[in-house]
């Protein structure tokens, strides 16, 4: 497997294809996408979610990040999570919804966002279940449910909250339909846009979120520059 991808990204570590798979993406183009999604279905299917969520959390508890020098779990970012803690003082209730897996994410977020599981929002893969003498269990099948980006973004967020969000935050193309959802026609909305525009502490880059800032700048969302409004990124 080693020599076809997207086992072969994998094994060698080749972070310029899987991150390419998001480039292709956002141009409209998901051929490498089916690809790599293909791939992470074989190696997940069968695997109950118990076992997912302990090997997700030890692998998160320890794998560095490729380039920023810490460990993957201590880049949660300093501000979005005093954000988070700021709405909730004043009576909002929280949740993430992203693109990344919904069951990778949930092993960590109340940890590093104060976010239980029930209220995380991803993308997902399908799931059976079989009955045992300890209860039953659920288990990965080799088939996708839900990519949870894009105009899938709002879709899920409807099916699990059934409300519009008041606030949201995002930094990519994928987020402008959930960042249009919020608020609605009979009530305001903050609409938050990160600029990665921080080479020293963070990335400088614009790719995969034109299309969000040139929205952002037509329609008057908040645009917050990483570089200029953040004074720490990640915690010490």
């Amino acid at each position: 497997l080693r020599e076809t991808q997207p086992w072969r990204a994998a094994h060698e570590r080749d972070y310029a294809w899987l991150s390419g798979v998001m480039d292709k993406h956002y141009t409209g183009d998901d051929t490498v996408l089916r690809v790599l999604m293909g791939g992470i279905l074989r190696a997940y299917s069968g695997l109950t979610v118990d076992a997912f969520a302990d090997a997700a959390a030890a692998f998160l508890d320890a794998a560095p990040h490729p380039t920023l020098g810490r460990r993957l779990r201590d880049c949660a970012y300093v501000p979005m999570v005093e954000l988070l803690r700021y709405l909730e003082s004043h009576g909002f209730t929280c949740f993430i919804a992203s693109g990344g897996s919904r069951d990778f994410m949930r092993p960590v977020t109340g940890e590093l966002y104060g976010i239980p599981p029930e209220r995380v929002v991803g993308s997902s893969f399908g799931l059976v279940y079989t009955d045992d003498e300890h209860g039953g269990a659920l288990a990965y099948l080799a088939e996708p449910d839900v990519f949870d980006d894009g105009p899938v973004k709002p879709v899920r967020i409807w099916s699990r909250i059934g409300r519009r969000p008041l606030v949201a935050g995002g930094n990519s193309n994928g987020d402008v339909p959930m960042l249009r959802f919020a608020g609605g026609k009979d009530r305001p909305a903050l609409r938050l846009l990160v600029l990665h525009d921080d080479a020293e502490r963070e990335f400088d880059y614009v790719k995969g979120a034109e299309r969000a800032l040139e929205r952002a700048r037509d329609e008057s969302w908040t645009v917050v520059s990483v570089k200029d409004d953040w004074a720490t990124v990640f915690a010490d």
